[in-house]
């Protein structure tokens, strides 16, 4: 009968450390939208899917350089690396205590003793030293039943720690192509901002020059020639800010690309396009975002390593069983160790059975409990988050481009105007200030569609961010043990 109870009273421990192994890992449940609300006023492509390699879009073979030396030789990308190096390295130590531990000691002494054999004439006790050797071998061997889930619960909060940090590597490399391509965009749009300027200084310069002739042939007045040099001062002054704007912008590039500010100087000085990509871009489905964006599946993850470490405190309410094992020679002599009967050896279970600990097990437990609301609290503010910055891009992006459009209109409309002004001064049908005024107008609505172009580019790189575009070429994650 007592075999048949022994049987029956292990099955049933294992039957319940498999209900304590800890609670159910789910996704915590949020309410997300069937559809972004202004994603129906942008022209929609075929793919169900947004663009991983989006920054290809754009047609700029200097960005693509800049995004694949990036991805190479970025520092923050680096440091990523290096910390899930060492949240693999931790899911390892965590593993080892799933198998049995052992450790081989070996020792050597030379120790002398007393010994008591009698008492002299006075009768003081006569003391004998002896010299003796002891060498020693001992094996030792311990395993823990992980009954109750402690220690596989702390394994598997690991590699959800491990998946938390790959996913931070791929949030990190999300963010440096976004900001690669930011700050390339801006290069190039101060680029073309400089050359609206520069052809203003021609004009303004010509400008200047036929209102000195027409002054002395008494056609103009002094007051013309004053306020045609004052508006060719301002446009000087508006120029030392734009090329200071495109020198910070090559130094956050070459930084961005793992090198020194000044290194992409003489790479990156010459003008060249902004990039623009195409007026269409896939925005996918709300609930995608969960899959796609790597700062959501790093909350995921916490979230569930989190709920994990809950087991392990748990854990802690029941007894520790340990299978210890020990053997061994002791001898005066080398040749004891091969021939001597001095064997030492020891088998059989360790029970730890915790009896009182002033409340520290369940404080633990209410501690873990409090980080795994905390994790899911953030799981639901980073979703919540992330459907804000992809509604706020889309609008802004949609918004701009209207901007732009009405900009483009407005433009020519100043041209126009410009060219009747200048006509009808060169005529004498118009004073000067007229003239100056139809300029000006030009000239600050060609450098605002200039900036609306730079907007309309840096929206859409902000919704590509948002939509988690790009993680996926990250180099792929070592593996892990299971």
């Amino acid at each position: 009968m007592k075999p048949i109870l022994l049987t029956s009273a292990t099955a049933s421990l294992f039957l319940l450390s498999g209900c304590l192994a800890g609670p159910r890992l789910q996704r915590p449940a949020m309410n997300v939208p069937a559809s972004f609300a202004t994603a129906p006023s942008l022209p929609q492509p075929a793919a169900s899917m947004p663009e991983q390699t989006w920054w290809k879009n754009f047609n700029d073979a200097e960005l693509n350089t800049l995004v694949d030396r990036a991805v190479a030789a970025n520092l923050d990308l680096k440091q990523a690396d290096a910390r899930v190096r060492q949240a693999r390295a931790t899911a390892g130590v965590a593993f080892a205590p799933l198998l049995p531990q052992s450790s081989l000691t070996t020792s050597a002494n030379r120790d002398r003793s007393r010994f008591f054999t009698g008492v002299d004439a006075t009768g003081s006790p006569v003391l004998r030293p002896v010299n003796y050797n002891d060498f020693k071998f001992e094996f030792d061997a311990s395993w823990e039943i992980d009954l109750w889930g402690r220690v596989r619960n702390g394994y598997h909060a690991s590699l959800e720690d491990l998946a938390a940090q790959e996913q931070d590597r791929r949030d990190v490399l999300v963010s440096l192509l976004a900001e690669i391509a930011r700050n390339y965009t801006e290069l190039r749009g101060t680029q073309l901002r400089l050359q609206i300027a520069k052809k203003d200084q021609a004009d303004e310069q010509d400008i200047v020059h036929l209102t000195e002739v027409l002054a002395k042939a008494g056609l103009s007045t002094e007051r013309d020639v004053a306020q045609a040099k004052a508006a060719l001062d301002a446009l000087d002054a508006s120029m030392p800010a734009l090329e200071a704007s495109a020198e910070v912008s090559v130094h956050r590039l070459s930084v961005l690309t793992g090198q020194p500010p000044d290194t992409l100087r003489a790479e990156l000085t010459p003008a060249a396009p902004l990039p623009e990509a195409s007026q269409s871009i896939t925005t996918g489905l709300p609930s995608q975002l969960l899959e796609r964006r790597p700062d959501i599946r790093r909350a995921e993850a916490q979230v569930r390593a989190a709920d994990l470490r809950i087991g392990v405190a748990k854990a802690d309410y029941f007894p520790r069983l340990t299978l210890i094992a020990s053997g061994g020679r002791d001898g005066q002599q080398l040749h004891d160790l091969a021939f001597g009967s001095t064997n030492i050896f020891g088998v059989g279970p360790s029970v730890s059975l915790p009896l009182f600990n002033a409340g520290s097990v369940r404080s633990n437990v209410e501690l873990q409990r409090g980080k795994a609301a905390e994790a899911e609290s953030h799981y639901r503010g980073l979703v919540l988050n992330a459907l804000q910055e992809t509604e706020d891009a889309l609008s802004r992006l949609a918004r701009e481009r209207e901007r732009l459009s009405q900009l483009e209109s407005e433009a020519d409309q100043q041209s126009t105007a410009l060219h009747l002004s200048q006509v009808q001064y060169k005529a004498g049908l118009a004073d000067f200030t007229t003239v100056l005024t139809s300029e000006r107008d030009l000239h600050a609505v060609e450098d605002e569609k200039a900036q609306s172009r730079v907007n309309v580019t840096t929206d859409m790189i902000a919704l590509y961010k948002a939509l988690g575009g790009g993680w996926e070429i990250a180099p792929a994650a070592p593996s892990r043990k299971q």
